[in-house]
């Protein structure tokens, strides 16, 4: 099914810094201001994205050309979308967008139809009106992104999300639910992830105290290794398939899924997955210069690597998309927070920034006096629907004109002409307004981008989901890493499971820990019981 063809490969990689090309992107990006009076707004599968706010010129354009040919982004681009091996490190594609596509491959299509009938025949029964979705990162993160969108008025099932190993949050997750009429899902590529399995088993016990006969039959698996969950004891029935060359953060494709089709619809996953697949055709097809993924990721670039911005603020002006930023967080972060080349040598400029961000207009309130004023200050994605779905079109306005005030306010700024004169103008006295003009100034010219979805559908949200994915994909090639492994992530988990032996007391506290964790280990180990 997939293609085992090699990617680009290290054999003829050449690192960033010794790309001619590259220096001439950068001698260009930093001669490319923003150019407040010029407007630049692509059109990409019904959404419309404003790189307005972004630096630009002829050069840079052209730069930009050279650089995608250097990384031979046509043929990674085709290679990516036609599921060869473009995660080199473990050898796999990165195929989620086979997960989408309109009329995709049998097994794919297999398991669409077994997740649409098993939602059908629970909703005929009016079955599990509670549902326990346990998971974490791409199995959490997504499903909770579109549940809250579009089950934020309520839905006849109640979901609870349990992630954390925090026996609190698993505790959180039970209550108030009749284990009779609960669901358990839980999700997890490998079925091995400690905090899935830990999780799962205290979901099992509570459902066997209950008085639950055969628990095992409330309980979902969504999983690479359906031999795996079948020896915990979920039924083949109730085993739904992923595949190893999804990686977790891309995953909310697949049947990952399956509670949001519970809570809110199989309609809104098929709604999410045709308007991905959307952003798929135009991310194929559309010409580098009104391509809004290849354009996004320049910008980024140029943010991140050029002008040394060091992070991305995530500022959707929707209260629906409050579960977004981490999502993002998660996409971006672990997608790009690498710094070694796919050569094994160091990329030698800043890579991946840190995103964060809550949505506008509890944002202007929290942290958008740093962005305004502070020395450091982020580039900001501005995320906002030109309709609402409420009743209250005033409440639409003042978010429509927050949104637009704050970007323009990152853009134009005020110079400290402006603030004494204002201050002169509201009747102030002259040496006051002196003063206080220092205070009032902007420094303006903040790069951001405006993302305008026509409203809130599933269609739009998958549209703006795959936009950032592809984004990601072209920031990666450039910066010659690879976004589709996690290392990082993995090195920690193998420490945990090593502390974690030692604090039950079943194996030895490891002489090679460093003094600080040593310290804890043995008295955590030591203390257990009293707690």
């Amino acid at each position: 099914m997939v293609s085992t063809s090699p990617s680009s490969g290290s054999a003829e990689f050449r690192a960033l810094r010794d790309l001619p090309e590259w220096q001439a992107f950068e001698s260009a990006a930093t001669q490319s201001p923003i150019h407040v009076h010029r407007l630049r707004i692509l059109s990409a599968a019904g959404l419309d994205v404003d790189i307005s706010g972004q630096g630009s010129s002829p050069e840079l354009a052209q730069a930009t050309r050279a650089l995608l040919e250097a990384r031979r982004f046509t043929a990674m681009r085709e290679q990516l979308l036609d599921g060869g091996i473009v995660n080199i490190t473990e050898h796999r594609a990165a195929w989620h967008t086979a997960l989408r596509a309109p009329d995709p491959v049998d097994e794919i299509a297999i398991e669409r139809q077994r997740l649409t009938e098993f939602v059908r025949q629970a909703d005929s029964e009016r079955r599990w009106r509670n549902i326990v979705h346990i998971g974490i990162g791409g199995s959490d993160w997504g499903v909770r992104l579109a549940v809250n969108a579009f089950g934020y008025a309520g839905a006849w099932r109640t979901v609870h999300f349990v992630a954390n190993i925090d026996g609190h949050a698993m505790q959180g997750g039970l209550s108030g639910f009749d284990p009779h009429d609960t669901l358990i899902v839980m999700a997890s590529k490998s079925f091995t992830t400690a905090e899935t399995l830990q999780n799962g088993t205290r979901a099992l016990e509570w459902l066997q105290a209950a008085g639950i006969q055969n628990p095992y039959d409330q309980v979902v698996a969504v999983t690479a290794r359906a031999d795996v969950a079948e020896k915990w004891g979920i039924p083949k029935s109730h085993i739904f398939r992923l595949w190893d060359w999804v990686g977790g953060r891309f995953s909310l494709w697949s049947s990952v899924s399956l509670t949001t089709a519970l809570a809110v619809d199989t309609d809104v996953v098929a709604g999410m997955q045709a308007g991905a697949a959307a952003m798929d055709t135009h991310f194929a097809e559309a010409p580098l210069e009104d391509n809004a993924p290849v354009q996004m990721a320049i910008s980024g670039i140029v943010n991140r690597s050029v002008l040394g911005y060091g992070s991305l603020n995530i500022a959707p002006y929707d209260f629906r998309l409050a579960e977004l930023v981490p999502y993002l967080q998660q996409l971006e972060m672990e997608s790009l927070g690498k710094s070694v080349d796919v050569s094994g040598a160091p990329v030698g400029v800043p890579t991946g920034p840190a995103v964060w961000g809550m949505p506008g207009t509890d944002a202007q309130h929290t942290f958008f006096q740093w962005l305004h004023q502070g020395s450091d200050g982020a580039p900001v994605d501005f995320i906002v629907c030109r309709h609402a779905d409420h009743g209250w079109p005033a409440h639409h306005q003042s978010l429509l004109a927050n949104c637009l005030a704050q970007r323009e306010a990152l853009l134009k700024g005020k110079t400290y002409e402006e603030a004494l004169q204002q201050c002169l103008d509201s009747g102030m006295a002259p040496d006051q307004a002196k003063w206080l003009a220092h205070h009032k100034v902007h420094a303006g010219g903040r790069p951001s981008n405006l993302i305008v979805l026509p409203r809130l559908s599933p269609y739009a949200l998958g549209a703006l989901l795959a936009l950032y994915e592809h984004k990601i994909f072209v920031q990666g090639l450039v910066w010659g890493i690879n976004p589709f492994d996690q290392w990082g992530v993995e090195y920690g988990k193998v420490l945990a499971q090593g502390i974690a032996s030692e604090l039950a007391g079943t194996s030895p506290v490891d002489p090679n820990h460093d003094a600080s964790t040593a310290h804890w280990v043995n008295l955590l180990a030591t203390s257990k019981e009293a707690t």
